[in-house]
């Protein structure tokens, strides 16, 4: 059994929804079909995905369930954090009750059975220092920093023994420096921390990499991972 993780799968298989992905790079043609072929090849029945947002463009949930389709139709249990484009995003109940392999994650955590490994996560947002940070800014900041604890809380109260964090912004800001996240994370003792919303080699090394205070932080962007899932436990 295996978890894998690859954020920002930016789908669009209704055919209402107009977005094609080529124009951010080669990579992007037809990406779907090829992160299909390397899910299918890589995830057994018995795997874990964790999707960390940037699911789908539909706008409502309506125009995403196309996309939602074709992520049941991959192999292994599917765990989806939002992204700052997933409009479609509604009511966590409604939306839990569509699919038997795919959760969607917000305040709570995702225990994998016959491990003491527990999934967590939520959005993210900005952090403080970046450029143009603003109170607005902060009061989302606080609300996503709020929900990620929620999500801890219910890990450590499960009796958790190795929890992983899914994220959807980078946990820290382009100076990577430490964050109401980080502190979060290394204070309820995450090993892994996984995270996307990064696109082009540009912005890749924006995204901190490596072992920051005992946490391990993943960048699983799908460009960066060049649709490849990421294997993060085996």
């Amino acid at each position: 059994m295996s978890i894998f993780a690859i954020g920002d799968l930016h789908l669009a298989m209704d055919p209402r929804i107009e977005k094609p992905m080529d124009i951010f790079g080669d990579l992007w043609t037809d990406h779907a079909s090829r992160v299909k072929e390397y899910w299918d090849e890589m995830v057994s029945p018995e795997d874990t995905v964790l999707i960390p947002g940037d699911v789908s463009w539909g706008l409502r949930l309506d125009e995403a369930m196309a996309d939602f389709q074709w992520i049941h139709e991959r192999p292994g249990q599917k765990i989806i954090t939002k992204g700052n484009h997933d409009l479609w995003w509604n009511s966590i109940n409604k939306m839990n009750r569509m699919y038997e392999d795919i959760l969607f994650l917000q305040n709570h955590c995702y225990l994998v059975p016959g491990t003491e490994t527990a999934i967590c996560g939520t959005r993210g947002w900005i952090c403080p220092g970046t450029e143009g940070f603003d109170e607005h800014d902060r009061k989302i900041y606080d609300r996503e920093i709020i929900r990620l604890r929620f999500s801890l809380e219910e890990a450590k109260a499960a009796g958790a023994s190795d929890i992983i964090a899914a994220l959807h912004y980078p946990p820290t800001n382009d100076k990577k420096q430490l964050s109401g996240f980080t502190e979060l994370l290394t204070e309820y003792g995450v090993r892994t921390c996984v995270y996307g919303h990064l696109h082009g080699k540009d912005a890749f090394s924006n995204g901190y990499e490596g072992i920051l205070n005992g946490v391990e932080y993943r960048l699983v962007s799908l460009d960066y991972l060049e649709c490849r899932p990421k294997e993060i436990r085996r």
